[in-house]
């Protein structure tokens, strides 16, 4: 199954939508400024503090996305203002946008279908200035407009730092506990002190076996050491491994990566593969490049290694897993797509952006007798802001 569109196409979609709800947000409070009756005098100067506050949260947003910031840790007022506020207000202004749009689009049909189908004296009444009635309903729809804004907060400051432990078991011939961490993106919205509390949360489920697949940082390599720092005070007992992920591929140097992997002493799989001794006998993992942005190299990656040896693949992106089941590989590590960070929950089903892009957005999938396991990871990209996708911490029993 191919992706319906391209991550290029959808990025240049939702940005022209996000340009298109601030005009049409500065449009309607400009008109409900005008309309008011309490602001006689000053309007001019209101409307124009409208557009240059919706202008500057928007240019500041966009400037973060598209450029690195380099600041680790800022302080607590600092981080709300500067990330944060424009932030939140950037995605919340889309789904605001397009609310009051379609009010708009109701009231348009309602006068149609009063004059099409009632006659003149229903039509006066329907028209009839009701003052109560119309400053109801007008609050009515600021609270509807302010709803996503609402929701788009607690995304960023309460549910996307509630995460979940994922436990599952699966069959591959050797016993082996294994905790995945993927998606850290360490950066502006992922503290050093975010990561020592994932850190102390795999460290406390005493994992056999500690899997990193790839996205360490966000869009700079000043947030590296701080993240492999704390990833490496686990200890696991046959020890940490880590393959790479696509903004390793943007934003840092292969060289420095492998170097500070090495170390603190985590075995960086790049198109390679170890194989560990267990009580029970030989496992090998084996970790592949980032299968866009990077060089992937699966056969490369299993080279040398005897095929009757269960392996674990590392490997960020889940698009591998056929290839995977064809060598026989049991069990596929990934993350990448973050569960679809902000998902639309009906009864029965959830529908995200990125089932457009994936076949596999998140959790359990099955190949004949090979397992893939998508990761929805603990870190935001492009937003700080999670919703009905929960951060995930991954234990795998291995039987």
């Amino acid at each position: 199954m191919k992706p319906v569109v391209h991550f290029s196409q959808l990025r240049l979609i939702i940005s022209s939508v996000a340009i298109l709800a601030q005009v049409y947000l500065f449009l309607r409070i400009r008109q409900v400024i005008r309309a008011s009756q309490s602001l006689k005098s000053h309007k001019s100067m209101l409307i124009g503090a409208v557009g240059l506050t919706i202008a500057a949260l928007f240019t500041i947003n966009a400037f973060i996305l598209s450029r690195p910031i380099p600041w680790v840790d800022p302080p607590a007022v600092a981080d709300v203002i500067i990330f944060y506020f424009p932030a939140v207000w950037s995605f919340g202004s889309i789904f605001s946008a397009l609310l009051l749009l379609l009010v708009q689009l109701l009231k348009v049909l309602g006068r149609v279908a009063v004059r099409c189908g009632r006659g003149p004296d229903r039509q006066e009444a329907a028209t009839s200035v009701n003052l109560p009635r119309r400053r109801f309903l007008q609050a009515g729809v600021s609270g509807l407009a302010a709803a996503p804004l609402i929701l788009s907060g607690y995304g960023a400051a309460y549910a996307s730092k509630v995460y979940e432990v994922r436990q599952l078991s699966l069959p591959f011939g050797r016993t082996l506990r294994v905790v995945q961490l993927t998606d850290i993106h360490a950066g502006v919205y992922m503290s050093r002190a975010q990561i020592r509390r994932y850190a102390q949360q795999v460290a406390a489920l005493k994992p056999d076996l500690f899997v990193l697949t790839g996205d360490y940082i966000s869009n700079s390599m000043k947030f590296l050491p701080d993240c492999v720092e704390e990833m490496a005070r686990v200890r696991a007992r046959y020890g940490t491994f880590a393959t790479m992920g696509n903004h390793e591929r943007w934003y840092g140097q292969q060289g420095a990566i492998l170097a500070m992997f090495r170390q603190h002493r985590i075995t960086f799989l790049l198109n390679a593969h170890r194989v560990i001794q267990t009580h029970q006998g030989p496992v090998a993992v084996a970790g592949i490049d980032d299968l866009r942005a990077g060089y992937p190299d699966l056969p490369g990656a299993l080279q040398g290694l005897d095929s009757a040896i269960p392996t674990i693949l590392l490997s960020h992106r889940p698009e591998i897993f056929p290839l995977a089941a064809s060598y026989g590989i049991p069990l596929t590590l990934s993350g990448h797509y973050h569960g679809g960070q902000i998902k639309l929950g009906l009864p029965g089903l959830n529908l995200s952006l990125i089932q457009l892009l994936t076949p596999y957005p998140e959790g359990l999938y099955r190949i004949e007798d090979s397992h893939l396991y998508v990761s929805r990871g603990v870190g935001t990209t492009f937003t700080p802001i999670r919703l009905n996708a929960r951060p995930e911490v991954t234990l795998i029993q291995l039987t």
